[in-house]
């Protein structure tokens, strides 16, 4: 499976992993009387938690559907400023450039947060991988190429590595979590951007590097390839049964991503403002602490022509932060801390003034 765009597959891995989110939608609609269509668009690095949110607010409100297509950050963006869905999902704020296009304003909301794995298929190997913080943007940079390499050998004592080839998988599409992953590593390796590897939503990976569009693709592309890795959302492996390596973080301590790294590496973040959140987490020094983790954000417009939609979405994303955040840990999801939550809630009153 080496070299190969696996975009044709990537509808198929989706249909088949998010169960089609209309289709719950369609069946409640014909339960009761909606009054109200919200549809979103955006980060798949979310959408698994979107999904149950949207299904356990059916009970809250049988008044509104809610529909959320995971087509990625980037394009749910471009669809968001196109006025093509009342919200997106995206695991980047929007940048300057972007916002100026938003004819009707917008305000970011941060929803929820998660660890970006690297999740790996290596047969023969039943134990946990570590990878040091100078070995695994050598992997993406296409500078280490096979598992038995001393680099690799050295951090994994008494483990029998294969001397198999490295499959890098990617995301094809313009990916927040691309954006993240690439920011992380040109933040812990000097050199990163002189090697010709960029930094955001869409990067050229090295040559053989296997492309997926949306991140339930990436996973699956990682379970059918011996001897890849890749980068994903670390609720996408769990489901799977895929393997996620151990990282080296900023204090040289070897962490896997749990639950409580997770927390721990947002438990560095003491920025009183939204946009400083993402840099807060970039590279957390906290011992325990996670080192790839990212927020994930709603954005919503600041006025909608339609008599209350602007106030059913804001009470649909108030209601996921108060409520939803436990809705996301058993998927590989970390519930945002109160601070945050208080920081998405007063941005949230900013919206429809």
């Amino acid at each position: 499976m080496k070299g190969f765009h696996v975009t044709t597959l990537s509808g198929v891995f989706a249909a088949l992993w998010l169960g089609a989110l209309s289709a719950p939608a369609a069946a409640q609609a014909g339960k009761a009387t909606t009054s109200l269509t919200l549809r979103g668009a955006g980060s798949t690095f979310a959408s698994l938690l979107y999904k149950k949110w949207i299904d356990a607010y059916r009970s809250v409100s049988t008044q509104v559907l809610i529909t959320y297509d995971p087509v990625g950050s980037g394009e749910g963006i471009a669809r968001f400023i196109a006025e093509d869905v009342d919200f997106a999902g995206s695991d980047l704020l929007m940048s300057e450039a972007e916002i100026a296009r938003v004819r009707r304003g917008v305000v970011m909301v941060p929803a929820t947060a998660g660890m970006i794995a690297l999740a790996y298929n290596l047969p023969g190997v039943s134990t946990e991988i570590r990878l040091p913080r100078d070995v695994y943007p050598d992997i993406f940079a296409g500078i280490i190429k096979r598992w038995d390499d001393a680099r690799i050998a050295a951090a994994n004592p008494g483990v029998t590595l294969p001397h198999l080839d490295i499959s890098r998988v990617a995301r094809l599409d313009a990916s927040g979590t691309t954006a993240v992953f690439t920011e992380h590593l040109a933040t812990i390796k000097q050199g990163w951007r002189d090697l010709g590897l960029g930094v955001g939503k869409l990067i050229q990976w090295p040559a053989g590097t296997m492309l997926a569009s949306g991140s339930e693709a990436v996973a699956a592309c990682i379970k059918l390839s011996e001897g890849a890795i890749g980068y994903v959302e670390y609720g996408y492996p769990k489901r799977l049964g895929l393997a996620s390596a151990a990282l080296q973080n900023k204090a040289g301590k070897f962490v896997s991503p749990t639950a409580n790294s997770g927390q721990q590496a947002l438990a560095a973040a003491t920025t009183p403002a939204l946009n400083e959140l993402a840099a807060s987490v970039i590279d957390p020094a906290t011992p325990d602490a996670y080192p790839i983790v990212s927020y994930s954000w709603i954005a919503i417009n600041r006025k909608y022509p339609e008599p209350g939609k602007g106030a059913m979405l804001r009470e649909f994303v108030d209601w996921g932060l108060s409520h939803g955040q436990g809705e996301g840990v058993g998927l590989g999801y970390v519930p945002l801390a109160t601070g945050v939550i208080a920081l998405g809630k007063q941005a949230l009153g900013a919206a429809g003034l």
